[in-house]
C-alpha cells in the first residue's frame, strides 16, 4: 500500500470496528443491568412479541388465583352460615321433639312455639344479612372468571347460592352443568345495514318462546338429558325484548347462559349476504351443557330453536313505525307527529292519504312475509316522494313512473320500530367463540314458614319438614363445600400454569449472565486493542513528514 495522506484507510478501519465493539459492549452492559437480554424490538422483534404475549397470560393467570380465592372466601362464608343454620335447626327439632311427646301443658306449650317461632326468624335474618364485599350472599349468582386472557383458555364458575328465608331453608335436587365452550347456539338478530339491539322488541303476538334440550344431572352422577321452554312477554316476569329473553336463560334454572355479543365474539359462522359482513352482526349467544348434534332446524350441540316469535307482515304494518318526512301531491307529511301528534304505521298512513282528496290511491299488499305499501297517483304529473321515508326496518324505491311508489317493512322477528329488526331462523351451527362455563340450578328448599309447634299435631308435622330441612341444608353445604374444592384445584392450576409461562418468558428473555459477562470482558478487550490501533493508524501517516525533512 502507497504512503499517503489524502485518506487514512486504517484508521477508518479501526474507527469502524471501535464503533461496532463499542455498541455491542453498550448493549451487553444493558442486558447485566436489566436483567433482560429483549430490551427493544431492535433486539429481537419476534422475541419482544412473544415475551409481551406470554407476559399477559402470567398476569391474568396471576390474577385469576386472587378471582378463585375470592370465590372461596364468599363460599366459605356462605358455609359458615349454613353451619349455625344447622344448629338452630338441631334446636328446632329438639323443641318439636319435645312438644309431640305430649306431656307439656299449654302454657309450656306455648313457650316452645315462643322459641321455635324465633328460630325461624333468626334463620330469616342469617338469609337477609350474611353477605361479602357488601354484596348478600344468598340467593346471588356470582361468575367466577378465571385464565390467561384469552377466550380459549378462559372459564367462568357460576356460582349459585340459593336464597335462604324460612320459606325455603337449603336446596334439594339441583343440577350441575357444564360446558366447553368450544360450540354455542349464536341467534343473529340483524338485518342488512342495521344490528339488533337489547331493546328490540320479539315478537308483535305479546309472547316468545324458545326450547332447549340440555344435559342435567341425574341419578349416579349420570347425564341425563332434559327440555325446557323459556318465554318473555304476556304471562312471565319478562319483557318480550333481547334483553327480556337473555334474562330468562339466565335465570331458567337449565344451566343455559346467555348474552348479547356480536357475530364475531361468538365464532360465528352465520354471515348471509343480507347480513352485515364482518362479524358485526349483534344477537343473543347460549352456550351450556350440550348432549350432542341436534337433528331439528336450527339445532346446534343439544340446543334447538323451535320459535322467536316471528312477525307477520299484517303485524309490521300495524306496529312498525315511520318517522321522516314525505311528500304526497305536493302535500308534506310529518311522519313522526303527523298521526294525532304520534308516528304513522303502515296501516294508518295508508288510511290518512286516501281519506285526503288528493287524487293519490294508497294501498298495501300483506300476503308475502314482506309488508309492501303502493301509492298511485291518477294524475301522472304528481310526483310521491319518499326520499326522507324512515322505518326501523324500510325498503323503498322509485318506480320507472313518477306517478307510483312503494315501499316495504322488511320480514322480521319482531322489531316495533326502536331499533333493528331481529331476522328469523339466523342460527348459527359453527360457534366456537364460546367460554367454558361450569354452572348449577338451584331448586326449592324446605319451606318451614308455615309450621308451628301450638300443639302436639303441628310438632310432629313440623319435625317432618325439619328432617327435610337438614337435608336440604347438608345437600347445599355440599354443593358449597364442591365449589371450594373446586376453586381451590383451578387456583392450583392456575399458579402451576402462570409458573410454566414465567419459566418460558425467562427462557426467551432473561439474560444468561455467563454469557454476557463473558462478552463483555470480549467487548472491553476488543475496546482497548481498538482504541490502541486507531491511535497507531493516526501516527503511521506522521511517517510522512520525516520524507520531507
Amino acid at each position: 500500500m502507497s504512503l499517503g495522506v489524502l485518506n487514512n484507510l486504517s484508521a477508518m478501519y479501526a474507527a469502524h470496528n471501535l464503533n461496532n465493539t463499542n455498541n455491542n459492549l453498550s448493549k451487553t452492559l444493558q442486558q447485566l443491568s436489566s436483567g433482560s437480554k429483549i430490551n427493544s424490538g431492535a433486539d429481537d422483534a419476534a422475541g419482544l412479541s412473544l415475551v409481551n404475549g406470554l407476559q399477559a397470560n402470567a398476569t391474568a393467570l396471576a390474577q385469576s388465583q386472587t378471582n378463585a380465592q375470592e370465590g372461596v372466601g364468599l363460599l366459605q362464608v356462605a358455609d359458615g352460615a349454613l353451619s349455625q343454620v344447622t344448629n338452630l335447626l338441631n334446636r328446632a327439632v329438639t323443641l318439636a321433639t319435645e312438644v309431640s311427646n305430649g306431656t307439656l301443658n299449654g302454657s309450656q306449650q306455648s313457650a316452645a312455639n315462643q322459641e321455635y317461632q324465633s328460630i325461624l326468624s333468626e334463620i330469616n335474618n342469617i338469609g337477609s344479612t350474611t353477605s361479602y364485599n357488601q354484596r348478600q350472599v344468598f340467593g346471588s349468582t356470582t361468575s367466577i372468571y378465571t385464565g390467561d386472557s384469552s377466550t380459549s383458555s378462559a372459564s367462568i364458575d357460576k356460582l349459585s347460592i340459593s336464597s335462604l328465608s324460612s320459606a325455603s331453608i337449603g336446596d334439594t335436587n339441583g343440577a350441575m352443568a357444564y360446558s366447553d365452550g368450544k360450540d354455542n347456539l349464536f341467534i343473529d338478530l340483524s338485518t342488512a345495514g342495521k344490528n339488533a339491539a337489547l331493546t328490540d322488541s320479539l315478537s308483535a303476538g305479546g309472547a316468545t318462546s324458545i326450547t332447549v334440550n340440555y344435559m342435567t344431572t341425574g341419578a349416579n352422577n349420570s347425564a341425563v338429558s332434559a327440555q325446557a321452554t323459556i318465554s318473555v312477554g304476556a304471562g312471565t316476569n319478562y319483557a318480550n325484548t333481547v334483553g327480556g329473553l337473555i334474562s330468562a336463560i339466565n335465570d331458567s334454572g337449565t344451566g343455559l347462559s346467555a348474552s348479547f355479543t356480536t357475530a364475531a365474539q361468538a365464532g360465528s359462522a352465520a354471515k348471509a349476504a343480507s347480513h352485515n359482513a364482518g362479524g358485526v352482526d349483534t344477537g343473543i349467544q347460549i352456550t351450556g351443557a350440550k348432549i350432542g348434534t341436534g337433528t331439528n332446524a336450527g339445532a346446534l350441540g343439544g340446543f334447538t330453536l323451535t320459535k322467536v316469535g316471528a312477525q307477520t307482515a299484517a303485524q309490521m304494518a300495524s306496529l312498525d313505525t315511520l318517522s321522516g318526512t314525505i311528500t304526497v301531491a305536493g302535500h308534506s307529511i310529518d311522519l313522526a307527529t303527523g298521526n294525532g301528534g304520534s308516528n304513522f304505521t303502515m296501516d294508518t298512513l295508508t288510511t290518512y292519504i286516501n281519506q285526503q282528496g288528493w287524487g293519490v290511491t294508497a294501498s298495501e299488499d300483506l300476503s308475502g312475509a314482506t309488508a309492501i305499501m303502493s301509492m298511485k297517483s291518477s294524475n301522472p304529473t304528481t310526483t310521491v316522494d319518499l326520499t326522507n321515508l324512515a322505518a326501523a326496518t324500510d325498503t323503498k324505491s322509485l318506480q320507472t313512473q313518477a306517478s307510483y311508489v312503494k315501499f316495504a317493512v322488511n320480514a322480521s322477528i319482531g322489531d316495533t320500530g326502536t331499533g333493528a329488526a331481529a331476522q328469523a331462523g339466523v342460527v348459527d351451527t359453527n360457534g366456537t367463540g364460546g367460554t367454558a362455563t361450569i354452572s348449577y340450578s338451584a331448586s326449592a328448599g324446605q319451606d318451614l314458614s308455615s309450621t308451628n309447634l301450638s300443639n302436639q299435631t303441628n310438632a310432629q308435622s313440623a319435625l317432618t319438614a325439619l328432617n327435610g330441612a337438614i337435608a336440604a341444608v347438608a345437600a347445599q353445604d355440599g354443593y358449597i363445600g364442591a365449589q371450594i374444592n373446586t376453586l381451590n384445584a383451578v387456583s392450583n392450576v392456575m399458579s402451576t400454569q402462570q409458573q410454566n409461562i414465567v419459566a418460558a418468558q425467562d427462557a426467551v428473555q432473561a439474560t444468561d449472565y455467563a454469557t454476557a459477562a463473558s462478552n463483555m470482558s470480549k467487548y472491553q478487550i476488543l475496546s482497548q486493542t481498538g482504541i490502541s490501533a486507531l491511535a497507531q493508524a493516526n501516527s503511521m501517516q506522521q511517517e510522512v513528514t520525516k520524507l520531507l525533512q
